[in-house]
């Protein structure tokens, strides 16, 4: 593998600036010139501090290394450039408040970079890194986990023959404070970054930097976030566009949360019974003629019921008549795999939390929130929630030795810097300014630019950001009916990251793939609305 060092500017510690960092212009197109007395460049040590104190690890907030390989994907080999490292946020004086750390990854067989497109990719949390789309979705390289997304050993990784790196750039960012990303010192108000809209704005600036420097202005742009991730995206859509002047031509929201629409009352109670009936029929708990349906034959049963019985049953509350809050729950009973006895208890309001617990307590388990295919065992089965979540612990138990190494040693970025596969975010603001109306401001960025489309990617099993609230988020985001030729759903059967599943990570990323050809434009394509004659 060959090395290429591109950029090592401007080492910093957390407790001060060069000069040329202080008077850097916010958004221009290109590194600033290496400070003097700045480091020499050295293979593969771009961020390494060899001595560090507790409160002196080196942050570079303007480096990257970049290395040169090849990945097969589909029969194809697609020669690549990775290139990892930090690019600065800059406060509105034009000081450098931050380092948001970035893996790029560029095809290297191509002419005419106008035409390749480019997808920006986010995980969520609030404060997850990219990590887990990165290493186990669409980037060039997968963990070593088994064909249902289970952790094994020895912790490798190894090609990964499905991404779309083959059809599109990719580029993954971890936020301040995930990953390497960090502020430049502890002055730095935490109201910069971690709030739903301050978070939007400083990534929207970051994004037009970067796309400057990389020369993308020309290319057709995709935003791709997973779960807090699709907040995030489906905000920026509406800030690049409006206060960047940058158009994205697809967004795609892969396990969305509820971006802001209301959804309380008989509606939130409702809308999971869809999701439960899914993880009772993977786990075999309904009755034996609903369990010898397939999947998606059985939940367009359970989600007409849903619609049609128990939102208005629930909307009447105790004033429902007793006969029909009977039959309501006898059925509630026969598609959640709970008993009526215990539907009736919580009034067919069930919280989610009770159910992962609830569904298989005579057997001795717990269901996972994020995914209930997982199971975990708790040390006692009375309780109304299970003690531990047991897919989060499985994955970061998959994702942490591998991200760690391939960083190191296979892309040579050192650091004494902790990866943050969590990080510290909190409080996260969510009021005032900072208030969640993302699912609306895609609505508006939709509406003002014609090129852009939606796509939706859901686990059925997936109790945290579950598929029918996802279905029902596009419904409300689109009440005139104008848009939906633009929006599209696809689910699949494992959970929140649905790509840990080996069947689902080659499906899912050839939905991908096949968006963002369809998706586009042709070239002399104008973006424009035509009257039906």
């Amino acid at each position: 593998m060959k090395r290429i060092i591109i950029a090592l500017v401007l080492g910093i510690t957390t407790a001060s600036f060069t000069l040329a960092q202080q008077q850097r212009r916010p958004g221009a197109g290109g590194p600033p010139s290496p400070a003097a007395g700045a480091p020499a460049p050295t293979p593969g040590g771009a961020n390494y501090s060899p001595k560090p104190g507790p409160n002196d690890l080196k942050l570079l907030m303007d480096s990257t290394i970049t290395t040169s390989n090849t990945v097969t994907i589909k029969g194809v080999k697609v020669p690549y450039t990775a290139t990892v490292g930090t690019q600065p946020v800059w406060d509105e004086n034009g000081k450098p408040i931050a380092g948001v750390f970035f893996t790029y990854y560029e095809r290297s067989d191509v002419k005419d970079r106008a035409s390749r497109p480019l997808v920006i990719s986010f995980n969520g949390g609030p404060g997850t890194a990219s990590v887990w789309m990165h290493m186990a979705y669409t980037g060039p390289k997968l963990l070593n986990i088994d064909s249902e997304g289970y952790p094994v050993q020895p912790y490798t990784i190894k090609d990964n023959p499905n991404s779309i790196l083959d059809v599109a750039d990719i580029v993954f960012i971890d936020p301040v404070n995930t990953g390497y990303s960090r502020p430049a010192n502890n002055s730095i108000p935490k109201s910069k970054f971690f709030g739903v809209n301050a978070d939007i704005k400083y990534l929207a600036d970051w994004l037009s930097t970067f796309v400057s420097r990389k020369n993308r202005w020309s290319s057709a742009k995709y935003l791709i976030g997973e779960s807090y991730g699709t907040t995030r995206v489906s905000g920026l859509a509406l800030e690049l566009q409006n206060a960047n002047w940058m158009y994205i031509n697809g967004v795609i929201l892969v396990s969305p949360t509820n971006l802001g629409i209301e959804r309380r009352g008989p509606v939130s109670a409702a809308n999971m019974l869809p999701y439960y009936s899914a993880t009772a029929w993977y786990h075999k708990a309904l009755s034996a003629d609903l369990q010898k349906k397939d999947l998606v034959a059985l939940l367009p049963e359970v989600e007409k019921f849903t619609i049609d019985e128990l939102i208005p049953t629930l909307t009447m509350g105790g004033f429902v008549d007793p006969a029909k809050r009977k039959q309501v729950a006898t059925k509630f009973a026969m598609y959640s795999g709970l008993s009526e006895k215990v539907v009736l208890e919580h009034n067919l309001n069930i919280p989610s939390s009770f159910f992962w617990k609830e569904l298989l307590r005579d057997r001795g388990y717990t269901v996972g929130r994020l995914d209930s295919r997982y199971l975990g065992i708790d040390s006692q089965g009375a309780g109304e929630r299970p003690e531990y979540a047991a897919e989060l612990t499985s994955w970061l138990h998959s994702f942490t030795p591998p991200i760690n190494y391939y960083f190191r040693q296979v892309l040579g970025y050192k650091t004494d810097l902790k990866y943050y596969m969590f990080g510290p975010v909190q409080p996260w603001l969510r009021t005032g300014e900072n208030a969640d109306n993302t699912g609306e401001n895609l609505r508006q960025a939709m509406a003002q630019n014609p090129y852009l489309n939606l796509l939706v990617q859901s686990g059925y099993y997936d109790g945290a950001c579950d598929y029918f609230n996802a279905q029902y988020n596009m419904w409300q985001m689109d009440p005139s009916g104008k848009l939906k030729n633009r929006m599209e759903w696809k689910g699949y059967r494992s959970g929140h990251m649905m790509y840990l599943r080996q069947e689902d990570l080659v499906s899912a990323n050839e939905d991908i793939r096949n968006f963002i050809k369809k998706s586009t434009p042709k070239a002399g394509q104008p973006a424009k609305y035509t009257m039906a004659p």
